[in-house]
């Protein structure tokens, strides 16, 4: 799915700012289509996922459970 230009993208909170383990997710297309868009911030032209909205959800918990730690 191609998210467009106008739909901001937003670095998670969960992201370090070394460069590595940067999420993006684009919350004004997760708003209007009801899906949300996440790519690897490094590569910003490159492919992203897209996620049901409890699919999201799901992964949101379990990252902030500490599931995906290392």
């Amino acid at each position: 799915m191609t998210v467009p230009r106008r739909h901001r993208w937003v670095k998670s909170s969960y992201s370090t700012s070394d460069g590595g383990n940067c999420l993006e997710w684009s919350p004004a297309h997760a708003r209007a289509h009801g899906e949300v868009p996440v790519r690897d911030s490094k590569t910003p032209n490159g492919p992203s996922l897209t996620f049901g909205p409890a699919a999201w959800s799901a992964f949101v918990s379990r990252v902030q459970a500490g599931e995906f730690s290392e």
